[in-house]
């Protein structure tokens, strides 16, 4: 039988906040799992209140990651919340969440334990600041922190300037994309096994793994990274420069590629055939007198009459865009880039495409991000709860 998504048959219970994991949802979504968001009634996502910008109420923070979800508004604090969540993760594959203690986890009747007992074929998936086990275990995590001790934040920015974090959730992100991953790697396990597992994600080791050459560099080469701005640890000349009326970037990444960049700028008599400046390694020797010396010809022309002579010459290259000038360059508006979603409250909801393309069993684009238990009672419905039942619940605000 033919199917029409990587994942058209899996039912994901989410019970996460924020952006890790509802960003691995919405990419999990994508590819066709059915996500049920479950969400505390009156208050939902936090990120539901991260703004400004709103639109028409709705937190933009929100909106850009919950797409292809339905929302189930229940209190885990009672009884009958948990009896409706313990039926969902009964017919589930996999159930997410990020709460790090073990004791909040066991009141909500959410622990790997209990929902495992419920489902055994259940891939329990956890993401928290610093993972399930350790002397950290139960510290709570955000991004930031994660940055920071990560150690990425000690080698972003310049030279002489104070740490950089990334201007973007990037620990948050990775974890969620990780996650994602883990979750299609275990369905694959499970289809071996007829088993279900748990999943441990932290930001801190997801983050961390982001040092895998730097890291390298020190472990095996015994050399602390430092920070070095825009410049390439490794190549030169590979970074920022400034041409005549703006910034662009260049990539050297070869020796051949330095010969042609050479040819461009006029120097392959004189530059390119100085020792210091020979090969890659006397180039990183000599980066400082280097970088000067092209500076002073790179400055002489606009950065669109550079720019083409080294496309014309193969030398990879290309402009600094503001957020505005990328959402609008011709290559991600070809591909589609951007997804648009009929929303109930903002009319059109805009957002980013997941970048993976398959050529058949193409990602989609069907729910908008919902509004806050938007879906419960049919949900529950689906569930076998009862009109009545159904009722009783949003009069107690179970719902």
């Amino acid at each position: 039988m033919a199917i029409d998504s990587v994942l058209h048959d899996t039912l994901i219970v989410d019970l996460t906040q924020a952006l890790a994991g509802p960003y691995c949802t919405m990419l999990l979504g994508d590819m066709g799992a059915q996500v049920v968001k479950v969400e505390p009634p009156g208050v939902g996502d936090q990120s539901r209140t991260w703004g400004p910008p709103f639109v028409e109420g709705e937190s933009t923070y929100f909106l850009s990651v919950n797409r292809n979800k339905r929302s189930l508004a229940l209190d885990l604090k009672t009884d009958e919340g948990r009896q409706a969540l313990h039926r969902l993760v009964g017919r589930a594959d996999v159930f997410i969440h990020n709460t790090p203690r073990v004791s909040s986890q066991l009141r909500l009747g959410v622990d790997a334990d209990t929902l495992l007992a419920l489902n055994p074929r259940l891939l329990y998936t956890s993401i928290s600041g610093y993972g399930a086990t350790g002397p950290h275990a139960e510290r709570p995590g955000y991004d930031m922190i994660a940055q920071g001790e990560s150690g990425l934040m000690s080698i972003n920015g310049e030279p002489e300037g104070e740490a950089m974090r990334y201007p973007i959730p990037l620990a948050d992100m990775t974890a969620g994309v990780y996650a994602a991953l883990g979750v299609v790697g275990a369905l694959l396990a499970r289809q071996r096994t007829g088993q279900g597992q748990v999943i441990d994600l932290s930001l801190l080791e997801s983050h961390s793994a982001w040092l895998a050459i730097p890291a390298s560099a020190y472990l095996n080469g015994g050399q602390v990274p430092r920070r070095l701005g825009n410049a390439h640890p490794s190549i030169v000349p590979y970074q920022v420069f400034m041409a005549r009326d703006k910034h662009i970037i260049v990539a050297v990444g070869t020796q051949r590629l330095w010969e042609r960049f050479c040819q461009v700028l006029g120097i392959a008599d004189t530059i390119m055939n100085n020792p210091r400046f020979a090969t890659n390694a006397n180039r990183l020797a000599h980066r400082t007198e280097l970088i000067e010396l092209l500076q002073e010809i790179l400055v002489r022309k606009d950065a669109p009459d550079w720019l083409e002579a080294f496309r014309d010459a193969g030398i990879p290259s290309g402009p600094i865009n503001s957020v505005p000038e990328t959402l609008s360059h011709p290559q991600l508006v070809q591909r589609g880039f951007t997804v648009e979603l009929e929303h109930p409250l903002t009319g059109v909801v805009k957002s980013l495409a997941n970048p993976i393309h398959f050529s058949g069993t193409q990602v989609s684009y069907r729910l908008p991000p919902p509004r806050l238990g938007e879906h419960s009672a049919a949900i529950l419905g689906e569930l076998g709860f009862t009109t009545d039942e159904i009722a009783m619940f949003e009069e107690q605000r179970t719902v």
